[in-house]
């Protein structure tokens, strides 16, 4: 693997210059960065907003949080808050990025980074008048084995590639909020998103895509499979919240096989599958199972306010605009809808 991947420098989490957080949304996933960022990082959450004051005051409790604050306004107005993390629910993104905006705060806001590619170029229009920075929170793009990854394919010596897939299935119909469309529900925007984003990490921007999915009577769809083509390649997304999956992405290249056997958007494996000239096969791998991962995200916007940036050169605006607009056209495709919500 290093044969091929050169001398990647993936850079610690630790040594990124420490910044003070608020976080927007009480949720889950929020917890996760939560302890990322004050386990893995020198940097600090000290803010927390929730809609009701007492999920946040029991999340600052439970999350050595510093304080809760009484709305989203109190917190993206406090002094000592130098980036905001917005975690709430995916129809709210767009509204509380530019309310942080707004505020004079850079933002890292979960992933899908807004309900629609316009709404994405609504907030990066706004951090560009502001000069503020601004990324998705697409955290899988800043593991270590996917930065391998990328170097290996920019380094050309596995030779063109041929395809690529991934694979997202997870049995998720027991989540409310999954199954209602107002709430930004379906199959695509909590799970296709990753197979996308994968997808559009190998090749870019795609020039045809087609879409099938498996859909409710509400509009609301349980399952799809995305096929691209960009030049002579060709990709293949899937995501299922109706039944669990291998989770697993490969690359397919003239010269050998790039491979992520398991939750390839999470810390893990990547493994080098090439052959020999007398046709025996050659198997490498890059072992990346660390604890958390979400500090990698974390860590890289630290970087970039410290180094004057308004965008990671690990997921600029282009690249979440892109992936945006191909989930566009899965939901037009398929006539997925998300009431107020305007392709």
């Amino acid at each position: 693997m290093r044969r091929l991947a050169g001398d990647v420098h993936i850079p610690d989490p630790m040594d990124a210059p420490s910044i003070q957080w608020g976080i927007i949304g009480a949720s889950g996933i929020a917890r996760t960065m939560c302890t990322a960022i004050n386990s893995y990082t020198t940097s600090r959450v000290v803010a927390v907003a929730a809609r009701e004051p007492s999920r946040a005051k029991a999340f600052a409790r439970d999350n050595d949080v510093e304080r809760a604050v009484d709305s989203y306004e109190e917190l993206v107005a406090c002094d000592d808050v130098d980036a905001v993390y917005v975690s709430t629910i995916h129809p709210y993104h767009a509204r509380c990025a530019l309310m942080a905006l707004r505020a004079g705060k850079p933002v890292l806001v979960e992933k899908p980074f807004t309900m629609t590619a316009q709404q994405a170029r609504d907030v990066f229009d706004a951090a560009e008048r502001a000069h503020l920075f601004a990324m998705e929170a697409m955290w899988m793009r800043h593991l270590p084995h996917h930065h391998v990854l990328r170097a290996i394919l920019a380094g050309g010596g596995l030779g063109a590639v041929h395809s690529v897939h991934a694979d997202h299935g997870q049995r998720l119909l027991d989540v409310p909020r999954l199954i209602r469309p107002e709430l930004g529900g379906g199959a695509v925007l909590d799970l296709g998103v990753y197979s996308l984003s994968f997808v559009h990490q190998v090749l870019g921007a795609p020039e045809e895509l087609s879409a099938h999915g498996r859909m409710r009577p509400d509009h609301l769809d349980t399952a799809e499979v995305v096929t691209v083509r960009a030049g002579d390649a060709l990709g293949v997304a899937r995501a299922a919240m109706d039944a669990r999956s291998a989770t697993a992405a490969e690359v397919v290249c003239a010269g050998g096989c790039l491979e992520l056997p398991e939750q390839f958007y999470q810390p893990g494996i990547l493994q080098l599958r090439t052959w020999d000239d007398e046709g025996n096969e050659v198997v490498e791998q890059w072992d990346a199972r660390i604890p958390g991962g979400f500090q990698y995200e974390a860590a890289e916007v630290a970087r970039c306010l410290a180094q004057g940036h308004t965008q990671s050169s690990v997921m600029p605006w282009r690249t979440t605009v892109e992936v945006m607009d191909m989930i566009d056209q899965v939901r037009a495709q398929l006539d997925i809808r998300h009431p107020g919500i305007n392709g």
